[in-house]
């Protein structure tokens, strides 16, 4: 898993505000969860980061700032 948060530069809707806006987690699949930290504070789901940075990013006004390295993933036994 890989932690980010969502840095808003300029708030081009007017709704969340600047600087850290959201926070989320891409797990080892690619799949990206995202939790707003402004009201209403609901979570999304996305295919990958590149889908948060498409839909959210405004033209480089809002970016991803990762949080951790990615780390391998774990060989799972097989039964």
């Amino acid at each position: 898993m890989q932690r980010f948060i969502l840095i808003r530069h300029e708030d081009v809707s007017g709704s969340s505000g600047t600087g850290a806006v959201a926070e989320g987690v891409v797990f080892s699949d690619g799949t990206a969860a995202m939790r707003w930290l402004v009201e209403p504070c609901s979570t999304a789901l996305y295919s990958s980061i590149g889908d948060v940075e498409r839909i959210h990013g405004h033209e480089g006004r809002t970016v991803v700032q990762v949080l951790d390295q990615v780390l391998p993933m774990p060989v799972l036994a097989v039964r």
